[in-house]
C-alpha cells in the first residue's frame, strides 16, 4: 500500500462522483490494489465527509452472496459506510428518490437491521446476532456505479463509497426475546418478490444474504472486529446486509415495489423521478 496514493484516489473517485463520469477501476492499474488499500480511501473519504458536516448512521455490505467468494477471491464481505445524507425512512412504506443524474443507478431489495447494542465481535449463532437487533425491516439499497459497464473488484467497491447511493428504509419492525427464536427460522426462508411498474421481475430469499441476513450481519461484526474499521459496530447503527435478488438497472420515472412471503414486513415501494 505504501506505493498507492490514498488521498489522490479519494480525490479522483469523489469527483467522479460529483462529475457524473466513470474512471478506470484502480485494480486494473497495475498499482497492487487490495482491500487494505480499499478500505484506507473509504475511510479518508469518510473522514472528509464528516468534515463538512456528515454523520456516518451504518454499514452496507457488498458480496453476501457466498458463491462468488470462490470466483473474486474473497474470504469474507465487504463494507463501506452509510450516511445521513443518504439514509432516508419511508413514509407508509412509500417513498420517492431523483436519479435522472446518475451515471449507473440500481436498485437492490434488502434486509436493515438497527442496532440496540454494540458488537464488539462477531457470532455465527443467528439468536446471539438478534440479541443486539433493536428492528428490522425491509430497505431498497440504490447503487451508483463510477466503473464503465460496473466491472470491478471487490476492492473497487468497498473504494467507491461500496457504491451507495442511497438507502430507502421501510417502516422498522421491533426485535424482542419474545420474536427472535421465530425470527431465525423466518430469515433463512423467507421469499421476495422485487416488481417494477407492477410487474414481476425477479424472485430472491433470504439465502441470498450469506443464508440468513442474521448470519451476515454476525459476519460483517465479525470482520469490523478483525480490524477491516478502527471503529466497531455502535448501538443505533443501521446495517443493510446485502441483495436478496440480482441488482437491477433503474431509471427515472420507474416505480418499484419489494414485498416478502413469510416474514413480518410490510412491502416497500420507491418511485424513481
Amino acid at each position: 500500500m505504501s506505493t498507492i496514493d490514498i488521498n489522490a484516489l479519494a480525490d479522483e473517485l469523489s469527483t467522479a462522483y460529483a462529475e457524473g463520469r466513470t474512471v478506470l477501476p484502480p485494480s486494473a492499474r497495475g498499482i497492487g490494489f487490495d482491500l487494505p488499500a480499499a478500505y484506507a480511501v473509504e475511510a479518508e473519504l469518510m473522514h472528509r465527509r464528516r468534515e463538512r458536516g456528515s454523520h456516518t448512521v451504518g454499514r452496507k455490505v457488498g458480496f453476501a452472496n457466498k458463491a462468488m467468494w470462490r470466483i473474486l477471491k474473497l474470504e469474507t464481505l465487504v463494507w463501506a459506510h452509510m450516511y445521513d445524507h443518504t439514509v432516508r425512512h419511508a413514509s407508509a412504506n412509500d417513498a420517492s428518490l431523483e436519479v435522472s443524474g446518475c451515471i449507473s443507478p440500481r436498485i437492490e431489495p434488502e434486509i436493515v437491521f438497527g442496532l440496540k447494542a454494540p458488537m464488539m465481535e462477531g457470532s455465527s449463532d443467528p439468536a446471539a446476532v438478534l440479541d443486539s437487533v433493536d428492528w428490522i425491516s425491509l430497505g431498497f439499497e440504490v447503487n451508483d456505479c463510477v466503473y464503465p459497464d460496473w466491472q470491478f473488484q471487490p476492492a473497487d467497491f468497498v473504494a467507491a463509497y461500496g457504491l451507495h447511493l442511497a438507502l430507502i428504509v421501510g417502516e422498522p419492525q421491533p426485535v424482542s426475546a419474545h420474536t427472535i427464536s421465530a425470527l431465525v427460522e423466518q430469515l433463512a426462508r423467507f421469499k421476495l418478490r422485487l416488481l417494477k411498474n407492477g410487474e414481476l421481475v425477479e424472485e430472491g430469499s433470504g439465502k441470498n444474504s450469506l443464508r440468513s441476513p442474521a448470519l451476515c450481519l454476525g459476519e460483517l461484526g465479525r470482520i469490523v472486529a478483525r480490524g477491516t474499521s478502527p471503529e466497531p459496530l455502535l448501538s443505533g447503527e443501521m446495517v443493510s446486509t446485502g441483495t436478496l435478488t440480482a441488482p437491477q438497472p433503474i431509471a427515472a420515472g420507474e416505480t418499484w415495489t419489494a414485498e416478502v412471503l413469510d416474514l413480518d414486513l410490510p412491502q416497500l415501494t420507491l418511485r424513481l423521478s
